[in-house]
This record gives structure tokens, sequence and C-alpha cells, in this order.
């Protein structure tokens, strides 16, 4: 077997102990146990892109001098993690003859008014400019209160802050999970349409699918995909995974006419909001193709209309209220859908305004200046976004679900995005993160996508993912994220390479998941991981102890061809049959993912070699149903004319795992077989484009959607 670590002589190479020194991984082992060392030219490269230098062999040496230097003298770690009930220490650094003081701010401003030991950490020195640096121990009280607390520790003449995080332990189960299981259903938000809509599913169709998936089918949770912010005017960017902020809400998804505002309107107000959405109700039924600019062109003159009719003094204090809330935040996506509003897309200018200024600009401050109520109705626009989502899980919560929205958290944000604009030192500057080779993208994945700054986020208390996190949790039962080993690692990739020439950048896995437990034991919530694919044991080991959930897809559960019995399932995980990277279960069945792919020239090798595979996988999924007593055996003899019964068997499979999580997917239960998305395609498939329609491409409303037969016979599946 070929060794798969470095040498000694490679290990002991300075560019390889600085990369080391800052997180990044100078080798890997890939999806096929296939083992690689990470060219030095990557390596400076990714390093440039921490902020690091190492361009020569003297900057070099003095990157490792500097940052050591900088962790042997500073008097405390900028963020520190204790775990709630237990003692954990701090490290310390002062001179031989410092006695340190501490004290405790917590989160609400109280001091904290228990005892804060400090021990001796005996022969631990260090020598640092000829001066010795001497370690003490802190000991953080087991008696520390869940939440966002500050450190101050003064040492002789000096003093520094640090953040707590104070996390427990793991992730509580809700009501019931802890001794059972709870079943829901997952479905494109965009393509449910009602007619009411736009043409394109909006919050109010979520209160609906939420509200009356639990009255007539008992369902406790709806996960939908990404409903992060998004471009201000048309074109707008068809994938959820790739939004302009992950702090914001899409206002695309407003319901103009349940604003509270839209009943205050004058006749004529009123009259012309009717006929701007009489001119895209067509839309609701069209069965090919959602047409978000159509849309959103015409929903946004209503908004204006509405926001311009002004607001009663109670609904002008919520909204101030929310601005408070949100601080100067607001202020980074409601310029950003100002500036390009006025100026433009900046990816279509190679000299834009994102290149030529930068939040502090004089001419940015003009702008806003010279459009106030434009500026305004961004935020107004967010304020009511957020309004309306929150009442969607305020609705599903009264109805009885148990969990209602579980909301999807995307890996990253646009590179062109108000985030990356506003707060450009939150980023890694010349680099995006994305995938190495593996068995399915021979040539691996660039996700255009620029990776949070791991130093910076230690720097600053990892204050840019709390509050993203507690956003979401704030409008939601439950969190899914995506891609959840990025919390572990990120494949980084510098700019103008191939995605093949990254490296792994590592960040502090347990800081980032201990704030996944705060928020979501604040909100009652759960947290789901996206771990599909290879994950390493101790990734699966540590999302296991903090409570979070994998995911199980019926169609992934195989080893060696064979698949697993669903009884064989992990627990702590949220099954499903598919995903929505897939066709549907009956597009699957048929080979679509075949046709697909073959349509669009992304097979690497002979379609008749895709094929194959492909049958074979079929044929072991349908033996797997057939012993396990979900399929009966003459159903094989006509496939075709026992689709129904071969689908309703896969979700007797998913029913039959002891995962605390089960999802239906809405696709599935009407018949659908077009998938949402084909990755590796932009516009050569209409990805995130697909209306919710059944088996002979008819559009399936969401009046009729729930009293749908075919639906209500797997709701009898599930429901047990």
């Amino acid at each position: 077997m070929t060794e798969q670590t470095e040498n000694a002589a490679r290990l002991a190479r300075p560019l390889i102990r600085l990369a080391k020194l800052v997180g990044i991984a100078t080798s890997y082992v890939g999806m096929s146990h296939d083992y690689h060392e990470i060219e030095d030219d990557v390596l400076v490269a990714v390093l440039k892109a921490l902020g690091v230098d190492a361009s020569n062999d003297e900057a070099i040496a003095q990157s490792i001098t500097s940052i050591q230097h900088d962790r042997d003298t500073r008097i405390v770690a900028p963020t520190v993690l204790h775990i709630v009930g237990r003692e954990s220490t701090v490290e310390i650094h002062g001179g031989a003859l410092d006695v340190p003081e501490a004290s405790i701010t917590l989160e609400n401003g109280d001091v904290y008014s228990g005892r804060i030991e400090l021990r001796p950490n005996d022969g631990m020195a260090h020598d640092v400019d000829g001066d010795f640096v001497f370690t003490t121990l802190l000991v953080l009280p087991a008696d520390l209160p869940e939440g966002y607390h500050t450190l101050d520790v003064t040492v002789g003449e000096r003093s520094q802050q640090a953040t707590i995080i104070s996390a427990p332990e793991r992730i509580e189960l809700p009501e019931g999970m802890r001794d059972g299981s709870l079943w829901g259903w997952m479905g494109q938000l965009y393509s449910i349409r009602s007619h009411g809509s736009w043409g394109v599913g909006d919050f109010e169709d979520l209160k609906t699918l939420l509200t009356e998936g639990k009255k007539k089918t008992g369902a406790d949770f709806m996960l939908i995909n990404p409903v992060h912010a998004a471009e201000p005017v048309s074109p707008l960017t068809p994938s959820p995974y790739l939004p302009i902020s992950r702090r914001f809400v899409n206002f695309t998804y407003i319901r103009p006419e349940a604003l509270p505002e839209y009943m205050l309107l004058s006749m004529d107000d009123r009259a012309r909001v009717d006929a701007l959405h009489d001119q895209v109700a067509s839309l609701n039924g069209d069965p090919r193709r959602i047409d978000r600019d159509a849309m959103w062109n015409a929903k946004i003159q209503a908004l204006w209309i509405i926001f311009k009719s002004g607001r009663t003094a109670d609904r002008q204090a919520r909204f101030d209220k929310y601005l408070d809330a949100c601080g100067g935040e607001i202020e980074s996506y409601a310029t950003w859908c100002l500036c390009y509003d006025k100026w433009g897309a900046p990816e279509n200018d190679p000299d834009n305004w994102e290149r030529k200024y930068n939040r502090d600009s004089p001419e940015i401050q003009q702008l806003r200046a010279q459009y106030p109520d434009t500026l305004e109705f961004y935020r107004w626009l967010e304020w009511v976004a957020d309004e309306q989502l929150h009442a969607a899980q305020r609705a599903a919560r009264s109805a009885g679900m148990k969990i209602g929205i579980i909301a999807d958290m995307a890996v990253g944000v646009h590179p062109t995005g108000s985030d990356v604009w506003w707060n450009p030192e939150r980023f890694a500057q010349g680099a995006t993160v994305g995938a190495p080779p593996d068995m399915f993208n021979q040539q691996g994945q660039n996700w255009s996508q620029p990776p949070l700054n791991p130093i910076e986020l230690e720097r600053t208390g990892y204050k840019t993912y709390r509050d993203m996190v507690h956003g979401m949790f704030a409008n939601a039962g439950a969190v899914r994220i995506d891609h959840i080993l990025g919390l572990f690692r990120l494949w980084w990739i510098p700019e103008g390479r191939k995605a093949v020439d990254g490296a792994y950048v590592h960040y502090d896995s347990e800081i980032m998941l201990g704030i996944l437990a705060v928020e979501a034991s604040r909100a009652g919530g759960v947290v789901v991981g996206e771990d599909l694919g290879v994950v390493p044991p101790y990734v699966a080991e540590s999302l296991a102890r903090h409570g979070i959930l994998g995911c199980a897809v019926e169609w992934f559960e195989q080893m060696d061809g064979v698949f697993r019995a669903p009884k064989d399932w992990r627990p702590y995980a949220l099954a499903s049959v598919n995903t929505h990277d897939m066709p549907p279960a009956a597009g699957y069945l048929e080979y679509g993912h075949v046709k697909l792919r073959e349509q669009l020239g992304l097979l690497s090798g002979p379609v008749e070699e895709f094929r194959d595979s492909a049958v074979a996988e079929h044929n072991a999924m349908l033996n797997m149903l057939v012993g396990q007593g979900y399929l009966d055996k003459s159903a094989l003899d006509d496939e075709s004319a026992h689709e129904d019964e071969i689908v309703d068997a896969l979700y007797r499979g998913l029913k039959g795992s002891p995962c605390k999580l089960m999802a239906a997917s809405l696709v599935d239960a009407v018949g659908e077989r077009r998938t949402q998305n084909q990755p590796g395609t932009n516009n050569e498939y209409p990805n995130w484009r697909v209306p919710l329609a059944d088996g002979e491409e008819h559009a399936v409303p969401l009046e009729a959607l729930y009293d749908n037969p075919r639906l209500q016979r797997l709701v009898s599946i599930m429901r047990g």
C-alpha cells in the first residue's frame, strides 16, 4: 500500500510549516483513497488569500516568526470556547512577575459574580525576543451560563478582551424526536404556485403549505430551498445556493396583498396593484418554466405603490424596531441594492462600481443622499420579507407543527454580493471554494463563492457567523446546513487556477458547532448537516457528539453496489428518497439522469458504460425493496405498469428506517419526473426554474396539492 502521509523532510520545510501553522492542509486523501500532496505554488497562493506572505524564503521565515510571536505574546486568544456545565481552561500569557486579573461580562451586560480561578501552568514558558513569557491557566467555571460573553484580562499594564462562546454540550432533540421520529415534506418554494401567486411561490404560499400540510397530511415540517437575499432588480439569479447575502431574506418572495398597508390603499392604488398582479397571473399555470424576472418586474412596482402609501404609527414603530435590531448590517444590503439599482450589475462591467468604490467612498454617500426614498424602500422590503417569513413559521407552530420550516443555509455567497463588497475583510481575497476531483466530477468543482476568513472569524468572536445562524433560527424550527463539512475544512481554489489546484483550509469546527448549539438551544430547534459523500470519521463523530443530524438518501445508502436495509440506517439523520440534484423517483426509475446527462454532454465516458452502471444500481435497489418486504416481486415483471407501487415501496423503505426525521418529496407525491437542478450546468438546463407539475407536465396548483390522490396515498405510508 502506498504511504499516505508526508515524510519528515517535507514536514520540515518552512513553507509546509507555515501552511500548517495557519490551518492549511498540505496533503489530502481523496474519495478513492488516492493520496495527494499540495504543490508549492498552490500553497503560496492560498496563504496569500489568507493575508500571509509566502512569496519567497525570506518572507516565509518572517511570516512564521511574526505569527508565532503574536500568538506567544498575546494575553489571550480572541475567541475561546466553553461548554456549559463543565470547567474549561484558557491560556493567559504574561511576564514572570505579572499576576493576571480577569472579569467576565455576561451577554446581558451583567458582570459574572462567581469566582474566576487562576492556576499556574508549571513549565510553560517561552523565550520571546530574549524575554520569558509565562502561561497561566484561567478557569472558566462550570456555572457560566450559555451565551456570548466578554472576558477582560489584565496582565501588568496590558489589557485584552476575548469573546467567550459558552455553548451547551449538545443540541437536545425536541418533543416527538426523543423517543420517535417526525416526518414532513420537502419542496422548492418558488415552484409551488397558488392563484394568488405572482408566477412564483411566495411566503404567503409557504404559510398555506405549512398550515394545510399539518391539517390535511399531519406533517410536522417543510424543508424548503434557501431563501437568502437576492438581487433587487432583474435579471435575478435562479440558484438559491448563490445568494447576495446569507444574513438577509429574499424579498422577491413577498406577497404584496398580505401587507396590512394593502388594505389601506386608496381605491385607485389598489386597482393599480391588482392590475399588476393580473399581468402575471397567467404564469401561475405555466408548467414549463418559472419566470422570476417577469414576476419581479411587476411585483416591485406594486410594492413601491404600497411603500409610498405610508404606514400607521404602530407599523412605523415596528419598522424602526426592526432597523434598530439589525444595526449597521441592514445598510450593507440596502446600500448595495441601491447601487445595483442605479448603476447596474457589477459583473457586467470590468470597471464596475464595486471595484471603484467601497462603503466609505464619497460617491456611495452621495448616492445614498440623492435617493433616500429608494434606500428606505430597500430597508422596508427586507423588513416586510422577514415579517412574512416569520409569520409563516408562527402559523406553522400554531397549526400544531412540531418543527415548521426547515431553512436551508447555502455554503457561501455571490462573489460580487453585498456581504463581500461591504465587508471584504471577512472573506479570503483571491480564492473561491469548491471540491477536489472525485468519481462524479473528475475535474473538481469551483462554486465561485469566496470563503469566510478563519483568522478574521476568530479575531471578531465569530460574530458574522453568529448573526447569520441567529437570523435563520428566528424564522425556522430547524436549519439544514449545506455541505456541513465546510465547518471543518473547505477546499480553497486560488484565483485563476483550476478546481484541481486547491487545498483544504481548516476551520475551528468546535466553536462553529458550539454556535449552532447555542442558537438551536435558544430556538428549541434542530440542526441538520448535509454530510453526503465521503465523511472523515472525526467529522461524523463530532456531529453525533453535538447532536447534529446528518442526511440519509435512499439512493446513496449503498456499499459496493449493495443497498443497505433501511432498518440499518443511522438514527441521527434526515432521511429522504432523493435530493434536488436528482430526478424525482419516477424520473430516476426510468433513467432520466442518464438521458439528461447524455443529452447535455456531461458524461466523461461512453453512455453505454454509464447506463450499465445505472441499470445495475436500479436493479440492486429493487432487489433490496423486494428482499426487505417493501415491494412484491411480481412488480419486476413489468416495472412501467407498476411504477406507482415501486415509488410507494421506496417510501415504505424510508418509513422503515430509524431516522429521527423523514422527508417526503412533493415532486414524488404528484408524479413529477423532471429534476430541479442538474449539477455541472447553468443555462444548458433550466436549473431552479422547473414548476411543480404532475407526470404529464400539468401544473399542480397549491389549492389542489394536498387533495391529490397520489399524494394522499404517500401520506398514508408516511403516517403508518
